[in-house]
């Protein structure tokens, strides 16, 4: 396949009729050659008549601080977003070190993270994966054991916070890339790391694949229809999985017990894998999975067992399997409610206050001032609509807040008057209607 601007036209139009038309094209630029020739063509779309001209072109770089020139690399980029009358952006991250993922994989993650954080509504951040990549990736993950997801390779199309991920180049080879940067006399970056064959991704680049390509020339195109026949596989396992979480209940956070016993094992390891990616969590390699379902699930009602791996960990509380984060922050800390949102911590999302709730706390109080404060042990509350101060212990309990949430719940004060549990239940003496209500969002699951 030849490639330039045209069969990209070609190519958006097709997605487009999947996801409606762009509000703005977002390049991921690298400043290598696949991702300057993507951003080249995407410029000339732009900048043609046709369908998408006038659609505006953003590129962003992100500097991961990896390489000796990563700032060099960075001015390049500008030169050439400014050259293709892009707007540009240039993003420094710090790759976290021990995050036991690897450095590709480390890199990656907070490489998305920026990204998520500049697009917006309606936006196409667009990548430049291309056939050889979708070919590394799928190898990739038959060697780690992965399954039909996994096989799947490299997506087209992902919902990608409020905007779409679109990776439209997955059917076009290097070569062709390469032909077309060259012919534009594009100036590109040649990352040194890519040719470091400790890295497994650049083994299979510069070893594997070019000698599976003497034996088969079209071995990327193999690849890449393996991907596509596994990606539709995947596609049914999930739409599966959401019957089975349908038929549970719906809630991805807290699956329960008694309902995952009526499927079979394969079954439950698909829908723990489905649930988990609805919260964007991070899946487990097979070796936790089974632990899951073999030291977690069956376990006794009041044991509290616990898997964790890297992004995620699950619990049993009663008959409920939990889905978390690896990590929740230890406790709250205390601190004045001084706007309308405010984070609790690691894994613990954020507590909102909303105007004309139908039910919440009096506008009075919200004006006085509230503080968020940790629970400490022997605090006292009476809920809205219940007849007797009680024990906060006692609520807790009886209905049925997980233990290991439970010195985790934010607690809202007037004063030293204890008016709000996160957002399960208002003070007597301090709900009105209409009134200021609580949102808690985010939050794991409590019961």
């Amino acid at each position: 396949m030849t490639f330039g601007p045209a069969t990209l036209a070609l190519r958006f139009g097709e997605l487009e009729r999947q996801i409606g038309k762009p509000r703005r094209f977002v390049i991921a630029l690298s400043g290598g050659m696949d991702s300057s020739a993507l951003a080249h063509a995407v410029a000339a779309l732009s900048a043609q008549s046709g369908e998408y001209a006038g659609v505006p072109v953003a590129a962003i770089h992100i500097d991961h601080g990896l390489q000796s020139g990563s700032a060099e690399w960075s001015e390049r980029c500008a030169a050439f977003a400014a050259a293709n009358n892009m707007e540009f952006q240039s993003l420094q991250v710090s790759v976290p070190e021990g995050s036991g993922k690897g450095l590709e994989a480390a890199a990656r993650d907070v490489r998305y993270a920026a990204l998520r954080a500049q697009v917006a509504d309606g936006d196409w951040l667009l990548s430049g994966h291309h056939q050889e990549d979708q070919s590394e990736t799928l190898l990739l993950n038959l060697i780690r054991g992965s399954g039909p997801a996994g096989v799947a390779g490299i997506g087209q199309v992902h919902r990608f916070a409020c905007a779409w991920l679109l990776r439209p180049l997955l059917d076009v080879s290097r070569a062709a890339l390469l032909e077309y940067a060259t012919a534009a006399k594009l100036d590109w970056i040649e990352d040194p790391s890519n040719t470091d064959c400790s890295f497994d991704r650049n083994f299979l680049r510069h070893e594997v694949l070019p000698r599976l390509g003497e034996r088969w020339p079209d071995i990327a195109a193999r690849l890449q229809r393996s991907a596509s026949h596994a990606g539709e596989a995947s596609q049914l396992l999930s739409e599966l999985a959401g019957i089975d979480l349908d038929a549970l209940g719906a809630q991805a956070s807290c699956l329960p017990i008694d309902g995952l016993l009526l499927l079979s094992a394969a079954r439950q390891r698909n829908l723990i894998r489905y649930a988990l990616r609805v919260l964007e969590l991070a899946t487990p390699g097979a070796a936790k999975l089974e632990r899951v379902l073999t030291e977690v699930i069956p376990a006794r009602a009041d044991a509290q067992p616990l898997v964790s791996w890297p992004g995620a960990s699950v619990r049993r509380y009663r008959n409920g399997l939990y889905l978390l984060p690896e990590t929740l922050a230890t406790g709250i800390e205390a601190a004045p409610i001084a706007s309308t949102e405010l984070w609790l911590g690691d894994g613990l999302g954020t507590l909102q206050l909303v105007a004309n709730a139908d039910v919440g706390l009096s506008q009075s109080l919200v004006e006085a001032g509230l503080t968020v404060r940790p629970r400490i042990g022997g605090e006292k509350f009476r809920p809205k609509g219940q007849a007797h101060t009680r024990k906060l212990k006692k609520l807790l309990q009886e209905a049925g807040v997980v233990p290991w949430m439970r010195d985790r719940l934010p607690l809202l004060y007037a004063g030293d008057e204890l008016v709000a549990v996160g957002d399960l239940w208002l003070a007597d003496g301090a709900a009105t209607r209409p009134g200021v209500g609580l949102r808690w969002m985010g939050r794991p699951a409590l019961h």
